[in-house]
């Protein structure tokens, strides 16, 4: 209260609870009470100190005091009500928290600490919870993602219809089929064979991706750039990863904002085929991080392993790609749309093609599926 401990007169203003108009008074506190003595009256107001509540401090604003009974005391003195404060010890934190913001380098200093807690965020929060809303989205929403991203990609000429005979088709169906069985995780996984070089311009040229829900495309112009069936079955292993692993979904969320993860994961089909319109945006912008990727290969590499004893075949087929796309680099005059090219991205390919060796040297065990 005062220097000597005693009690501490406020002088305000008092309201009464029953009308707008304001009395001019003085409230006394000291350890144990409260009096109230309003200006012109007779009678005093007397309550147990502890009953008084005093309301969170507003820079340019009066002070108050909430009354038993609903009345209301407002007074100027900030710093007599400081010093109450401190002495009866209410409001401690909000009195930390007053100090602070008087202190420009405490304030700063918060500042900082809260834009570096919101990069750590940015960095590994949303990809965390990105990825725990792609495993949470319900395989319904994922049939729509498929559906509409492959619907945008017909419309928009980036591929047509597969110019490869029905026969050769249906062999690389089947050779899928043992690849998908292999993948498991009861995704209905199926293959679409496609022109790339059908679209013009916007045409995908030798490619394979997955979509969210088990949709692996897969276009004429890798079959042909393969050497054998096995470089294409060790691509497709590659796809059936990021499906079980859910890397497409989970950088379509990072990519497209969070707030749209809570529709589709609680399963409003209607919103969710409005947000699965903007899922081809996503793909055709995108990329796999450099976990996914590796989790992908990785997948692939067990399977190349099982079934052929080594990763030579899907080694082979990733340096030629990387060659391909050296030579269009150095010959391309324009720049189409790009797609996630899913055997080029993050990591580098030398690195990707070094892991794979290490993985046939090491022997790594197939994992509980």
């Amino acid at each position: 209260m005062g220097p000597d401990g005693g009690s501490l007169a406020l002088q305000g203003v008092y309201f009464d609870g029953r009308s707008s108009r304001d009395q001019p008074a003085t409230l006394t506190v000291a350890a144990q009470t409260a009096t109230l003595k309003v200006a012109g009256g007779a009678a005093e107001h007397r309550w147990p100190a502890h009953l008084l509540d005093v309301e969170a401090p507003v820079p340019g604003v009066r002070r108050a005091v909430t009354l038993p009974g609903g009345g209301r005391f407002e007074t100027h003195d900030d710093a007599g009500v400081s010093a109450w404060e401190r002495a009866t010890g209410r409001n401690l934190a909000l009195g930390g928290i007053r100090a602070l913001e008087s202190r420009w380098g405490a304030a700063l200093a918060a500042l900082g600490a809260s834009l570096v807690a919101l990069a750590l965020f940015l960095m590994y929060g949303i990809p965390a919870v990105a990825r725990q809303a792609a495993f949470a989205t319900p395989r319904s929403v994922l049939a729509a993602f498929d559906r509409e991203t492959i619907g945008f990609l017909e419309s928009g000429e980036f591929f047509g219809p597969s110019r490869l005979s029905l026969a050769r088709q249906a062999q690389l169906g089947a050779a899928f089929r043992e690849v998908a069985g292999w993948a498991g995780s009861n995704y209905p996984y199926r293959l679409l064979i496609r022109d790339g070089e059908a679209g013009g311009p916007n045409g995908l040229g030798a490619n394979a991706f997955a979509l969210p829900g088990g949709t692996v495309v897969l276009t004429d112009q890798l079959v042909a750039l393969a050497g054998s069936d096995r470089e294409l079955m060790g691509v497709l292993a590659h796809e059936t990863g990021h499906v079980t692993g859910r890397h497409g979904l989970a950088g379509v969320y990072q990519a497209l904002g969070l707030t749209l993860v809570t529709t589709v994961v609680a399963g409003d089909l209607i919103s969710a085929g409005t947000f699965a319109a903007a899922v081809p945006a996503a793909i055709l912008s995108g990329g796999y991080s450099r976990a996914a990727e590796t989790e992908a290969d990785e997948a692939s590499g067990r399977y190349m392993l099982e079934t052929y004893s080594t990763t030579r075949p899907l080694r082979t087929m990733l340096a030629r790609l990387e060659r391909q796309d050296r030579q269009k680099e150095g010959t391309a005059t324009t720049s189409g749309p790009s797609l996630i090219d899913l055997l080029s991205t993050h990591p580098g390919t030398p690195a990707r093609i070094e892991h794979l060796k290490r993985l046939e040297a090491d022997g790594l065990p197939a994992p509980s599926r």
